[in-house]
C-alpha cells in the first residue's frame, strides 16, 4: 500500500486530490501536508493524518517522509499565475527551490514526485492551436518561467539520480468546491458563482480569448492515472500536454445560459489577466498522454455545466 504526502494539501487542487486519493489508498496512508498559515479544516482535518510540510523547509518534509514512510509525494506547493506577478521573488522560493528541496528528500527516501506544470509554461512564440507536446516554451511571466524550470528540474533528477518524477501541464481546472485564489482561469469559475447568485458578470477577459479549461475531476484522475501508469510506458514524463475543453467567455455564458435564461455578462477587462491569457495556448495536443498512459477526460463544456450548476445551488441552497 502507497505511503502519499500532498504538500499543499490545502490548496485550490490539493484540498480535493487528497480526499480522493485517501478514498483510492485508504484514509491513513495520505497525509495531508501544509503551512501553519494554512491547516486542514473540515472534512481535510477529519479524515485523515495531517502534518506541516513546508516546500521552503526541507527538514520538515524529511520529518514527514520519515515517520511516514512516504513513497509518493504529490507536490502541488506553488502561487497562481496573478499572485505570482504581484509576488516573482515568492513565487521562485516556493516553486523552485521549494521544488529543490521536496526532489532533494525524494532520492534520499526514494519517493516518486509528482509536481504539476502548466499551459503557463509557454509564451507567445508557441503554436497556440493544438500546442504540441514538444514545442518551444518562451513564458513572459515568473509563473511560466517557474513552470518551465519545474519541468526541466524535474527530468534533470530522473535523468541523473532515477527519481521517479512525472508532471502533467494543468489547463485552467474548475472546480465546485475550492474558491478561486488568483488564476487568469479563474473567470470560468467566478462566472457560475454569479449565475447561480442571480448577479450579472462582469468578464476580465475580451471576446475570443480561448483557453484549454477542466473540470477538477478530471483534473485529480489525470494525476492519480499518471502516477499510477506502468514506468516503461513513459516517455515525456515532464510533463505531459493533457486536454478537455476549450472555450472563450462568451461560449461558456451561452452553455450558461442554456440553464440560466437571464444571465447577463459583461466585459471589463483586466490588463494583466489578458495579457497572460494571450501568451497561453488556445488548446493541447495530449495525444502523447493518451498514448502513453491512457488519458482520456470525462467531462467537455456542456456536462461540466449541468453539474457546475447543480452542485453549486446545493452549496449556496439556491
Amino acid at each position: 500500500m502507497k505511503n502519499i504526502l500532498v504538500i499543499g494539501a490545502t490548496g485550490q487542487i490539493g484540498s480535493e486530490l487528497t480526499l480522493e486519493l485517501r478514498k483510492r489508498y485508504g484514509d491513513d496512508h495520505v497525509i495531508a501536508g501544509y503551512i501553519p498559515s494554512a491547516m486542514p479544516k473540515g472534512e481535510l482535518k477529519a479524515s485523515g493524518p495531517s502534518a506541516i510540510a513546508d516546500v521552503t523547509d526541507r527538514q520538515s518534509i524529511e520529518v514527514v517522509a520519515r515517520q511516514f514512510k512516504i513513497d509518493t509525494i504529490y507536490n502541488l506547493a506553488a502561487l497562481l499565475s496573478v499572485v505570482a506577478e504581484s509576488r516573482p521573488a515568492m513565487a521562485w522560493k516556493i516553486g523552485i527551490d521549494g521544488l529543490w528541496n521536496v526532489l532533494e528528500v525524494a532520492r534520499e527516501y526514494g519517493c516518486a514526485v509528482f509536481t504539476p506544470s502548466s499551459i503557463g509554461s509557454f509564451g507567445e512564440a508557441t503554436p497556440h492551436v493544438k500546442t504540441p507536446q514538444d514545442t518551444i516554451q518562451r513564458p513572459r511571466t515568473m509563473y511560466g518561467v517557474t513552470k518551465v524550470t519545474t519541468e526541466l528540474l524535474s527530468d534533470y533528477y530522473y535523468t541523473k539520480y532515477g527519481v521517479d518524477t512525472r508532471a502533467v501541464r494543468f489547463p485552467g481546472i474548475i472546480s465546485n468546491v475550492t474558491p478561486p485564489g488568483g488564476g487568469t482561469t479563474d473567470y470560468a469559475v467566478d462566472i457560475f458563482y454569479s449565475a447561480v447568485k442571480g448577479e450579472r458578470f462582469v468578464c476580465p477577459l475580451k471576446p475570443g480569448t480561448y483557453m484549454d479549461m477542466m473540470y477538477m475531476p478530471d483534473a485529480l484522475n489525470a494525476a492519480i492515472s499518471l502516477m499510477e501508469a506502468a514506468p516503461a510506458r513513459l516517455k515525456h514524463r515532464n510533463a505531459f500536454n493533457i486536454a478537455a475543453m476549450s472555450f472563450d467567455p462568451e461560449e461558456i455564458c451561452q452553455a450558461i445560459k442554456k440553464h440560466v435564461p437571464d444571465f447577463e455578462m459583461v466585459y471589463e477587462i483586466d490588463p494583466l489577466k489578458q495579457s497572460i491569457a494571450d501568451s497561453w495556448p488556445d488548446s493541447l495536443d495530449d495525444t502523447c498522454a493518451r498514448e502513453e498512459w491512457d488519458w482520456k477526460p470525462q467531462y467537455d463544456l456542456e456536462s461540466m455545466t449541468v453539474d457546475m450548476l447543480e452542485k453549486l445551488r446545493a452549496k449556496l441552497n439556491k
